[in-house]
């Protein structure tokens, strides 16, 4: 297996590794059809196995604090994206990823990391044994039809919202996770390297 940099030219590999690693994750309808282009520099990895994209990850780079990372207290790089095909999986290749990333980041005088993931344990527990503290949280809601009633109207004649997804960072979290099918607690997480 190679760690190297991304090219253009593997990206229908990386979204099929993307899709393929958040299929059995509280991201799971997260499908993307084109890779992301960040605003700021990047790091963008790919660990590849027989020609095969096997996993990822994606790092933008703060030019200046506080301008992408809202939790680092000095230039930080935004984990957007980190994935391990589930073939692939329990084999270290996210830590590898992340070691290489670092390594790089180091070299731009970035000494923070900051990331955001839902509430799959064994996602979180990946990010707390690879020393990342969480520092915050706050709520992903899904409304679906009769849920959006009293939540969600347009104002547009003849047009009916049927789902909408919305961030919650109120005080009154266990009514929203009762009043709404599907509420995940999104997680953000800190390293300093």
């Amino acid at each position: 297996m190679q760690i190297r940099q991304y090219r253009t030219d593997d990206e229908e590999g990386w979204l099929r590794c993307c899709v393929l690693s958040f299929l059995h994750t509280a991201y799971y309808d997260n499908v993307l059809q084109q890779k992301k282009t960040y605003d700021h520099p990047s790091i963008e990895l790919v660990a590849v196995d027989n020609g095969k994209i096997v996993g990822l990850i994606d790092i933008e780079c703060e030019q200046e604090i506080k301008t992408i990372c809202v939790q680092c207290s000095s230039l930080g790089g935004m984990i957007w994206h980190l994935a391990v095909h589930p073939d692939f999986q329990q084999q270290g290749i996210g830590r590898q990823l992340l070691l290489e990333a670092e390594k790089r980041l180091k070299a731009r005088n970035i000494n923070q990391l900051e990331a955001y993931t839902r509430d799959d344990e064994w996602v979180n527990s990946w990010y707390q044994k690879n020393d990342f503290h969480q520092v915050n949280h706050y709520l992903h809601v899904f409304m679906e039809n009769d849920e959006l009633n009293g939540a969600i109207e347009s104002s547009l004649e003849k047009v009916r919202p049927i789902s909408c997804f919305a961030h919650y960072t109120g005080e009154k979290e266990e009514m929203i996770k009762k009043k709404f099918g599907r509420v995940h607690e999104c997680r953000c997480y800190r390293k300093d390297i």
